[in-house]
């Protein structure tokens, strides 16, 4: 007699197809025979690893990070009402900033759909607006080509989330003998963009006196990237990176290409070097990574784009041609067009004053207050313990500014950030995903003492999982510094950004982790030496004198000309 198959097994056989490894959820009763089928497969099956986690919406930062890291869809479920509710946010921030994530969602049972009843609620409606793809299962026959098509539209083109909402009966459902989940359907493969564009573009970098490469978040995958490098070895071309296309520029080109990163506030030397462009090509570039209206705020400046998929138009954004294609095809072939190029002697003089002032920009400016520590004293000391093999995962805060612009990273996703939403709490939470994808490299967080505390409840996760992280606290004396400094800017005070103290040390014990504070700066690369050298979850806290952080956003490049 064959074996019953419920809804659950063709869940499971779902992402079993599409290569999935890791589950990231909380549980509940609207969706727990899934759970069952995940955490107890039979000795036949064979399941995803399931990671519960203390918070729905970590556990979608978690699969957000395994997406950025992976390229490849992360998957995270969560129970009905309030369960899914909590998926908000993450499945918000991967969809703006294109990183692939399915979420599944628990319902009510089909006949209590549109009831007043225990956690019913309107879920698809929920995330229409927040995702590329949310979608109800009404029939559990067609449950397997719904889970095919959410992991189709959070690839296509612009990456970003999926929604599938399950109904309690659809999950428990008996299914008909035979059933199976489909296979996964082979990715697209996309070509080069038009050769005659391509000849195009060659003739105007070569006609230009300063053509900049801007590279976003879509031009660092591992290909495009490789084939930047490559072509950047056979040319001399400048590169911009956004925050989100960090690690575009290999440690052999650093000196030769890197002229720094844009991504807030218009002052960097980025800024500077994008303004004195008279050819500007993005490579992968989405506007939500740094407005047009920042970096071009005069729209005057030429830009050529090259991407995976169409850009949208604003007024400080009109490519003059658009080269839609596989961006490593498109560079490749661009390199064999622009090979041996060089910079003319004028426009590389300029070049040079910018590569000092870069450097120099990296040394400290200020004599921090007794037991502080300068924020690019961290900066240097944790450059000095991070390989280019570890992963660097960045929460949002004043921390996140000076990370941001100072920290170097030499491989593409090494060094995450969240630039289009600028959610607060995804550091540790990435960081986990990162110790698991990456269990050969120690797996850095660096938070502020308030984003450390939105999800800082997973280090119980990461000891239950011996995940090989050292989470850097930022400690200001607890306030929200981002939001602080800029209010003081503004309107000469601050207001509501007061936090209650919380001892990081005894909390990070507390959990299991061994914690270590900087009592004073002199102590900074041993206490360090100490994290990085112990195994399993570390937490050190760090006291920072954040008193110049109003300067990060003087000398807009609009006042300096």
């Amino acid at each position: 007699m064959a074996k019953k198959k419920f809804g659950a097994d063709i869940i499971v056989d779902s992402l079993n197809n599409h290569g999935v490894n890791y589950v990231f959820g909380v549980p509940g009763a609207k969706i727990d025979r899934l759970f069952e089928r995940l955490e107890l497969p039979a000795a036949d099956q064979k399941s995803p690893k399931l990671i519960v986690t203390r918070h729905e919406q970590n556990a979608a930062f978690m699969a957000q990070g395994f997406a950025r890291i992976t390229r490849q869809p992360g998957v995270v479920i969560a129970t009905s009402g309030p369960g899914v509710g909590n998926l908000a946010t993450g499945l918000m921030t991967a969809t703006a900033e294109g990183d692939p994530v399915v979420a599944l969602g628990g319902q009510v049972p089909r006949k209590d759909l549109y009831r007043l009843t225990h956690q019913s609620t309107k879920s698809v409606a929920l995330f229409e607006s927040i995702t590329k793809y949310a979608v109800e299962v009404q029939d559990e026959n067609n449950l397997s080509e719904i889970l095919a098509n959410a992991f189709v539209a959070a690839q296509d083109g612009k990456k970003g989330a999926s929604f599938v909402s399950i109904p309690q009966d659809v999950d428990d459902a008996e299914m008909p003998e035979g059933a199976q989940a489909l296979p996964k359907a082979e990715d697209p493969r996309m070509g080069a963009a038009s050769l005659q564009d391509i000849k195009w573009l060659a003739e105007q970098i070569k006609a230009a006196k300063l053509p900049v490469i801007l590279v976003g978040q879509r031009g660092s995958d591992d290909e495009s990237v490789a084939a930047l490098n490559t072509l950047l070895h056979e040319t001399n071309l400048p590169v911009v990176e956004t925050f989100q296309g960090v690690g575009a520029i290999g440690r052999d080109l650093e000196d030769k290409a890197f002229f720094g990163r844009i991504g807030l506030f218009r002052n960097q030397v980025g800024d500077r070097l994008l303004k004195r462009s008279d050819l500007v090509i993005t490579l992968g570039y989405d506007a939500i990574e740094y407005e047009p209206r920042n970096w071009n705020a005069e729209k005057n400046l030429r830009i050529v784009a090259l991407d995976t998929a169409a850009a949208q138009i604003d007024n400080n954004f009109a490519p003059e041609r658009q080269l839609i294609g596989n961006l490593a095809e498109t560079l490749t072939y661009l390199q064999a067009e622009i090979a041996g190029y060089e910079i003319k002697p004028e426009s590389q003089a300029i070049l040079d004053q910018f590569l000092a002032e870069l450097k120099a920009a990296d040394e400290p400016d200020f004599q921090p207050a007794p037991g502080l520590n300068h924020p690019l004293a961290i900066i240097k000391a944790l450059q000095d313990h991070v390989t280019d093999d570890m992963t660097v995962s960045n929460d949002i805060g004043s921390h996140y500014i000076w990370m941001a612009r100072h920290f170097r990273s030499y491989k593409p996703r090494h060094f995450l950030l969240s630039n289009g939403m600028q959610t607060l709490g995804v550091g540790l939470p990435w960081a986990m995903a990162a110790a698991l994808v990456r269990p050969n490299a120690k797996s850095v967080s660096v938070s502020g003492d308030g984003g450390f505390f939105y999800s800082g409840q997973e280090l119980a996760t990461a000891v239950a999982l011996g995940l090989n992280i050292v989470s850097i606290v930022w400690n200001d004396d607890h306030y929200y510094d981002m939001v602080k400094f800029q209010e003081e800017k503004k309107y000469g005070s601050h207001a509501g950004v007061k936090l209650a103290p919380i001892d990081v040390v005894k909390y990070a014990e507390s959990m299991g982790a061994k914690g270590l504070r900087v009592e004073t700066p002199d102590q900074l690369n041993a206490v360090l030496d100490e994290a990085f050298a112990t195994e399993g979850p570390v937490v050190v806290d760090i006291p920072v004198d954040y008193s110049h952080n109003i300067d990060l956003a003087e000398s807009m490049v609009a006042e300096i000309g």
